[in-house]
């Protein structure tokens, strides 16, 4: 939160373009006091474009000091999925290699990064409340539930990741050390993310995929009401219902299409990108290779391999779009994720399609999809339990294990088990940053981390279940902002 005077005195003004139907590409014109820039309803408009921005963040390629970078959710693969048993840096140099061993300090530059990036999103979003008023009156409760969505959906990440955070609904001073700096119990924080949704909900329509919808504010709830420490399961088998039975959405038929035809069916909220523009494309897809031709050498996702059995017995179709091994002959340092290949990358054509930068990549962040929605329908119908029969449930879980498996199709079956969903999770959603969360969810994260650890030669300690509060946000403070337990 460095940055967060700056976004309290100041907003970047936005023009906006198109390269397709809907792409958002907020690019930097100038930045101009808060007073003196809002003056119509197309600066507020530019404005909340602008919180897509911070969201987006900044392709690394752009930048010469990473640790000011705010690369908005482009680091999250390392605060999320690197930390279960999904995958794995290549190497054990650099902060980057710190998460798969559970190892991140105060000091992660990567881990501020985000932490900051999602301030960014927040900050932002409360210049916009500020000045919904200068907005034309049949756009001011849109652009409202726009900017609280947005709101939620950072303090979600946050919550999650650093559990007690510093609560800001309102633009403050840079002096107002006390809201800027002081910790907010979880429960307190849920109930303010839990009121931005509900009326996100209750104003937005589905225009849009990659802006804020009535769709994703609900799928996003329906996870909030699955995470709360008193889960509301009946409010998320709701939820999930309200976007199934609203026809607006489906299971891509062809699973590749779910990640190189954007803006398709099965997308509710997606984060765009532009491929070969520097300033609106992103560069995490190109760092997730290193044995792969034309990759940047980094391999920031090396599949671990209970990871590779899991597909080869239950992926399916999937196994090919989302890791590199298709045949089983790869070694098991070699297994790498396939699924977000910069622009529709073939491993097996030649000549290399890749393209001449692929750390430029256009392809788009997946937030929120109805394969998702429809297994949380089944977790949400599970309550907690060990098992579920019930006919809703089964229908949901069957229609994604329809697809995986095609050329067997309809799978028959009766009830599905708490195991059996997560490892449908996982399979499905591998790489997408949800099998961290999942695991917390599903009360087992520190059985299997513990496990996980122990196979690779980690050492784990439920400490990591949280990430440390950065140590710059803690020196801002002047230690009014206290760390996490273990730290």
């Amino acid at each position: 939160m460095k940055h967060i005077k700056y976004l309290i005195l100041a907003i970047t003004g936005f023009v906006l373009t198109s390269c397709s139907d809907e792409f958002l590409n907020p690019l930097p014109d100038t930045s101009v006091a808060v007073d003196a820039f809002f003056q119509s309803d197309a600066d507020v408009l530019a404005g909340v474009i602008g919180i897509y921005d911070a969201l987006q963040g900044v392709n690394e390629n752009t930048v010469t000091n990473i640790g000011n970078a705010n690369r908005g959710i482009q680091f999250e693969h390392l605060l999320t999925e690197h930390r279960t048993d999904n995958t794995r840096n290549a190497t054990l140099e650099g902060s980057k290699s710190d998460f798969h061993r559970y190892v991140v300090n105060a000091n992660n530059v990567e881990s501020e990064d985000y932490y900051a990036s999602m301030y960014e999103v927040i900050f932002r979003a409360n210049n916009i409340l500020n000045f919904i008023d200068v907005a034309d009156a049949s756009n001011q409760a849109s652009y409202t539930a726009e900017a609280k969505f947005l709101r939620a959906y950072a303090y979600f990440k946050l919550v999650r990741l650093f559990s007690d955070v510093p609560l800001v609904t309102e633009v403050v001073g840079p002096t107002d050390e006390e809201a800027l700096f002081t910790r907010i119990p979880e429960a307190q924080i849920y109930t303010q993310i839990v009121a931005d949704l509900q009326e996100a909900v209750a104003v937005l329509d589905n225009t849009y995929k990659s802006r804020a919808s009535r769709a994703a504010a609900q799928a996003l709830l329906a996870k909030v009401y699955l995470t709360q420490a008193s889960p509301n399961y009946t409010g998320a088998e709701q939820l999930c219902e309200a976007i199934i039975n609203s026809g607006d959405f489906d299971l891509e038929p062809n699973y590749h299409d779910v990640f190189y035809s954007e803006l398709n069916d099965e997308i509710i909220f997606a984060i765009q990108y532009e491929s070969g523009n520097a300033q609106e494309s992103q560069s995490f897809s190109s760092e997730f290779t290193s044995s792969v031709r034309a990759g940047r050498e980094d391999g920031q996702n090396i599949v671990n391999d209970n990871l590779r059995i899991a597909f080869v017995s239950n992926g399916g179709i999937r196994t090919a779009t989302s890791i590199t091994d298709f045949d089983g002959t790869l070694a098991p340092d070699e297994n790498e994720v396939a699924k977000f290949f910069p622009d529709g990358f073939d491993v097996n054509a030649d000549p290399d399609p890749y393209g001449p930068n692929a750390r430029n990549a256009g392809n788009d962040y997946i937030a929120i999809r109805f394969a998702d929605v429809l297994l949380m329908h089944v977790e949400a119908i599970l309550a907690g339990g060990s098992s579920t029969s019930v006919p809703a449930a089964v229908t949901s879980f069957q229609r994604v294990r329809d697809r995986a498996f095609p050329d067997t199709a309809p799978n028959p079956i009766s009830s599905i088990s708490k195991d059996e969903l997560l490892l449908e999770r996982r399979v499905e959603l591998a790489f997408e940053n949800q099998r961290w969360f999942d695991l917390l969810r599903f009360g087992v994260a520190d059985d299997i981390l513990t496990a996980h650890a122990a196979e690779m030669g980690y050492i784990y300690n439920s400490r990591a279940l949280l990430l440390p509060i950065p140590a710059r946000e803690i020196n801002i403070s002047k230690g009014l902002l206290t760390q996490n337990p273990g730290y």
